[in-house]
C-alpha cells in the first residue's frame, strides 16, 4: 500500500510542477506563438472547440491532482496515518515566525518564501506582457490613430487584467473547507483564510486599476460609450464593469475595521461573489475563464456538499451552562466519525439566524468521546449572547434546532513529537487546547508511547472565567487516569486581586429531549469520504465534458464551425456555467443520499436511546477548577503571565509552543519565538482571525 502511495505522490509532484511551468511560460511568446497554437490545433475538435485547449491546459491538471489526492488521502486513512502523530520535524524551523506585526499578521519563513515566489511570478508575468505588447506599440498606435501614451495605457490595462487572473485562479482554494488539495499541502481551510485575504486584496487592486485604465482611455479618446457595450462576440465591457463593482463591494466591506465591527455586513455582501463570477465569465468568455475554473470548480463541489449537510438538523443532547456566560453544547455523534484535535465545525441556530454560520473549535476527543461531539461558545457577540440567554433561562427549552457543517480539521497532528508542550491562551482561546489535552489523556491511558509534558498558561479577565478549565473533562465524566499525563496549569486572573466568586453561581447541565427528525453528527460522505469526494470530482467533470461536447457538436458547431465569430459568447458561457452546476449537483446529491442510507439504521438506534437522567447535582464554582486538577493548577490574581520568562526558561531540546487568543497575545508569543532567545521553540498559532 505504501508503494502505491509513493507512486501517487511522485505523479502528483510531476503534474504540479508541469502546471506551475505553464504559469511561468504563459506570458511568453514561446507559449502564445508555439505551444498554445499546437495544442489548440490538436484539440480543436467539433466537440469542444477552442475551450478544449483551455480546459486541457488549465483545468485538467488541477482536477487530476484533486482526484488523485483524494485516493492518496484515503489510502493514508486506511493505514491509520490520520490518527498517527507526525514524527517528521525536518521543516519545523521553517514554521518559525519571521514577521510578527504588520498588515500580513504573523508570517512564517515558509509562508514568506512561497509569498515571495508568488509575487515574483506576478512581476515576471507583468514584465513579460509589458515587453511583448510594447514591442511594436508605436506602429499599433499609428495604425489606430492614437497617441503612443494612449496605446500604452490601453495595453497596461489589459496586462493588469491578465495578471489579476493569476490571483483569481488561486483565490478559491483556501476557502474550500473539505479540499483534498489543501490536505495534500498539510493545510486547513481555517489556517489558509489569510491566503485568501492576501490574494483577494492583490486581485482587486489589479482589477480596479485595470478598469480605471480603460475608463481613462475611453474618456481621453472620446469612446466613453464603450462602457455600455455588451458585445455579442468576444469581450463584453458592461459585464466586466458589473463584475468589478461587485468585487469592489466585497473588497470594501472586508476591510478589517468594517469586518470586525459590522460582521453581518461583511458576511452578506460577500455573497456578491456569485454576481462577480457570473459576470466575469460573461466578460471574458467561458474559454478564457477556464484559467480560474479548477479552483472554483472544487469550491462549488465543497459548497454544495456543505449545503446538503446543513439541511439536516442534528441532535443536541445537553448543554453545560457556565456562570461566565459560556455554554458547552454536546451533540450526539456517529461512532464512525473521527476527527483530530483543533478541528472545527460551523454551527447554525435557525431560531437566532437562518443565515449566520459560526465556526467553533471542537473540544471533545473522538477517542475519549466516541458518541459525543462538543463545542464551547462564549457570549462575546449578539449571536452567542442570544444563544446563552435561550439556554440559561430558569425554565430552559426542551429542544433547540441546530445544524452543523463539518467537522473540518488537519489530516494529522504532531503534538506528541515534542518533549514539552507550552500552550498559551487568552479567554475563550483555551478551547483548542481542551481537545488537545483530552487527546493526550486518551493516548497516555491507551498507549505505551510517551506523551509530552504539558504546561497550560491561560489568562482570564475574571475569576468566574476559571470554570472554563473544568471543561477539560467531558460532561459524562472520565475513567481515565489523569496522573498519567504530566500537566501543569498556570491560570492568571488579570482584572481581580482575589476571587470574587460566591456560592450562588453554579455550573449546571441542561438535558434536551430527542426528536425523530434529528440525526447524530456524521461525515457528509461517510467513513470513506475521500474516496467519495474523488469520485464526485472525476464523475462530475466527465458528465460536464459530455454535456458541452453534445452541445458544441450538435448545436454550436453547425452554426459557427469553431470560428467563435457567430454564436453569442454570452449564451455559450451561460450554458457552460449551467452544465457545471448540473453535473456537480447530480453527482454530489447521488453520493450524499447513497451514504445517507447507510446511516439510517445507526441514526434510528441512537434516536431510540433514552435520554440520560440528570441525577448528578450541580457543582459550585468555588470548587473549580481544583476539583479535577487541584494538584496541577495554580491561580494567580491581578497579574498577567510573563510569557518571555516562561518561554525562555523552559528546559528541553524540543518544545512546541501553541498560542490561541487575542491578536496581541499571539503577536507577543510569535515575537519571542522569532527573536532567537530559545532555538528549541517551535511556534504554532491556533487562532485564525477573519
Amino acid at each position: 500500500m505504501e508503494a502505491v502511495r509513493s507512486a501517487i505522490r511522485l505523479l502528483l509532484m510531476v503534474i504540479f510542477l508541469g502546471y506551475m511551468m505553464i504559469w511561468i511560460m504563459m506570458p511568453t511568446n514561446t507559449f502564445f506563438m508555439h505551444w498554445f497554437p499546437e495544442i489548440h490545433s490538436k484539440t480543436n475538435a467539433t466537440y469542444f472547440g477552442k475551450q478544449g485547449a483551455y480546459m486541457l491546459i488549465y483545468s485538467f491538471p488541477i482536477l487530476v491532482i484533486a482526484t488523485l489526492g483524494c485516493l492518496y488521502l484515503h489510502l493514508g486513512n486506511n493505514n491509520g496515518e490520520s490518527g498517527r502523530e507526525v514524527k517528521d520535524s525536518r521543516f519545523a524551523s521553517w514554521k518559525r515566525p519571521v514577521l510578527v506585526k504588520g498588515p500580513l499578521g504573523i508570517v512564517s519563513w515558509i509562508e514568506l518564501s512561497f509569498s515571495t515566489m508568488f509575487i515574483a511570478l506576478l512581476i515576471w508575468s507583468f514584465a513579460s506582457y509589458l515587453h511583448n505588447m510594447f514591442a511594436n506599440i508605436s506602429q499599433q498606435a499609428a495604425a489606430q490613430g492614437l497617441q503612443v501614451w494612449e496605446a500604452k495605457l490601453e495595453m497596461s490595462g489589459l496586462m493588469l487584467g491578465l495578471v489579476g487572473n493569476i490571483c483569481l485562479a488561486f483565490l478559491f482554494f483556501p476557502v474550500s473547507r473539505g479540499s483534498s488539495v489543501l490536505q495534500l499541502f498539510g493545510l486547513t481551510s481555517e489556517g489558509s483564510v489569510k491566503y485568501h485575504i492576501w490574494l483577494g486584496n492583490i486581485a482587486m487592486t489589479l482589477f480596479a486599476i485595470h478598469g480605471f485604465c480603460y475608463i481613462i482611455f475611453w474618456a481621453k479618446t472620446d469612446q466613453i460609450s464603450q462602457m455600455l457595450k455588451w458585445e455579442k462576440i468576444s469581450v463584453s465591457n458592461m459585464a466586466g464593469e458589473i463584475a468589478l463593482l461587485s468585487g469592489i463591494g466585497m473588497w470594501i466591506t472586508s476591510l478589517p475595521r468594517i469586518r470586525r465591527k459590522i460582521f453581518e455586513l461583511f458576511l452578506y455582501t460577500h455573497y456578491l461573489y456569485i454576481l462577480f463570477l457570473v459576470f466575469y465569465v460573461f466578460h471574458v468568455g467561458f474559454s478564457s475563464s477556464c484559467i480560474i475554473l479548477p479552483g472554483f470548480y472544487l469550491f462549488l463541489i465543497d459548497r454544495f456538499l456543505r449545503f446538503l449537510q446543513s439541511q439536516q438538523k442534528v441532535r443536541l443532547v445537553s448543554a453545560r451552562i457556565l456562570p461566565c456566560e459560556t455554554v458547552e453544547l454536546n451533540f450526539s455523534k456517529s461512532p464512525g466519525l473521527s476527527y483530530n484535535p483543533t478541528s472545527i465545525v460551523f454551527v447554525n441556530v435557525p431560531s437566532i439566524s437562518k443565515l449566520q454560520w459560526h465556526p467553533f473549535t471542537i473540544t471533545s476527543s473522538s477517542n475519549m468521546d466516541p458518541e459525543k461531539l462538543s463545542v464551547v461558545i462564549k457570549s462575546n457577540g449578539s449571536w452567542s449572547h442570544k444563544l446563552y440567554q435561550k439556554l440559561s433561562l430558569p425554565s430552559p427549552m426542551d429542544r433547540l434546532e441546530v445544524s452543523i457543517e463539518g467537522p473540518y480539521g488537519p489530516a494529522s497532528t504532531h503534538f506528541t513529537r515534542y518533549e514539552k508542550l507550552v500552550m498559551v491562551s487568552g479567554g475563550s482561546g483555551i478551547t483548542p487546547f481542551i481537545s488537545i489535552i483530552r487527546q493526550l489523556l486518551s493516548v497516555a491511558n491507551t498507549s505505551s508511547g510517551r506523551t509530552p509534558q504539558v504546561l497550560l498558561v491561560c489568562a482570564f479577565k475574571k475569576s468566574e472565567d476559571l470554570t472554563m478549565l473544568d471543561l477539560i473533562l467531558p460532561v459524562s465524566g472520565s475513567t481515565l487516569d489523569i496522573s498519567r499525563l504530566q500537566i501543569q496549569i498556570e491560570a492568571h486572573v488579570t482584572r481581580e486581586k482575589r476571587s470574587t466568586t460566591n456560592n450562588e453561581k453554579f455550573l449546571r447541565t441542561v438535558w434536551l429531549k430527542p426528536n425523530a427528525a434529528d440525526a447524530p453528527v456524521s461525515a457528509i460522505l461517510g467513513p470513506r469520504s475521500w474516496l467519495w469526494l474523488g469520485a464526485i470530482i472525476s464523475s462530475s467533470f466527465t458528465i460536464f465534458l459530455m454535456l458541452i461536447g453534445i452541445l458544441t457538436r450538435y448545436y454550436i458547431y453547425p452554426i459557427d464551425h469553431n470560428s467563435d465569430m457567430i454564436y453569442a459568447t454570452t449564451w455559450r458561457s451561460a450554458l457552460n456555467m449551467l452544465f457545471v452546476c448540473v453535473s456537480i449537483a447530480m453527482t454530489a446529491t447521488a453520493a450524499f443520499f447513497w451514504n445517507k442510507k447507510g446511516h439510517v439504521k445507526e441514526m434510528k438506534q441512537i434516536q431510540n436511546m433514552e435520554t440520560p437522567t440528570p441525577v448528578s447535582p450541580d457543582r459550585e464554582l468555588e470548587s473549580l477548577p481544583h476539583q479535577s486538577f487541584v494538584q496541577a493548577t495554580r491561580v494567580h490574581y491581578g497579574e498577567r503571565p510573563n510569557l518571555k520568562k516562561i518561554l525562555t526558561e523552559k528546559g528541553g531540546s524540543n518544545i512546541g509552543v501553541l498560542v490561541s487568543g487575542p491578536r496581541r497575545m499571539r503577536q507577543q508569543v510569535a515575537k519571542i519565538c522569532a527573536s532567537g532567545l530559545a532555538d528549541n521553540l517551535h511556534f504554532e498559532s491556533m487562532s485564525f482571525s477573519w
